[in-house]
């Protein structure tokens, strides 16, 4: 599966937005494949705060090795200082933990979250110890597949959005102003933003950039 970039979500686009439209006419259709499991999920994107990717992956290869299927069961008879010590740090293994309690216990209902609006999943995702609002909206993307996520507080949307419409910086107001523009299908739009960011229009810089 993958986040929703199809003939619709696209065609839509390129009708709003003449310079999205180049860029969507250049890369094409983006496939960005999806983690569909709610719990393993935050489990990953807690394990990869501040990290790079690549140790990120490790450490969550390492995890899945020892016990097999990363679910709320599965965690909690593993124990804390052997999360620990498949390489994540201790505050880490308490903000997975805790969510693997609430799980468990049912005070933490992940059924219920495919039927929240966008704005209900990121309260109640956020109200988990270490996720906060930009973990809530990759998730909201990545995970539960919504089509109409652009994340004010992501770096890469940010830079691209600079980047496509030439300005030195995205206040909220602006921000919002495309936001409504790609809606409804502002998560595609994302993908392309972040390919932009990542450099894959050749020539095109970010305006924000200091020069040397």
């Amino acid at each position: 599966m993958y986040v929703p970039c199809g003939e619709k979500e696209i065609a839509y686009l390129k009708s709003k937005d003449k310079k999205l439209a180049a860029v969507i006419e250049s890369l094409g259709v983006l496939e960005r494949p999806v983690h569909d499991d709610v719990f393993s999920a935050v489990v990953h994107h807690i394990i990869g705060q501040q990290i790079s990717t690549k140790a990120q992956e490790a450490i969550w290869a390492r995890l899945c090795e020892k016990v097999g299927t990363v679910d709320a069961t599965h965690l909690l008879s593993l124990g804390r200082e052997e999360l620990q010590a498949v390489g994540t740090s201790f505050r880490k293994v308490d903000y997975i933990m805790d969510f693997a309690e609430k799980v468990a216990s049912r005070d933490f209902n992940i059924a219920a979250l495919y039927a929240m609006s966008d704005d209900e999943v990121i309260c109640t995702l956020s109200s988990l110890k270490g996720i906060g609002d930009w973990t809530a909206e990759m998730l909201l993307i990545f995970t539960l597949r919504r089509p109409d996520v652009l994340s004010f507080g992501d770096l890469g949307i940010q830079r691209g959005l600079r980047m496509l419409y030439r300005h030195k910086e995205i206040a909220r107001r602006r921000f919002e102003r495309y936001k409504k523009r790609y809606s409804p299908y502002a998560s595609t739009a994302s993908l392309y933003l972040w390919a932009i960011a990542g450099g894959a229009i050749e020539g095109l810089s970010d305006p924000a950039a200091r020069k040397k």
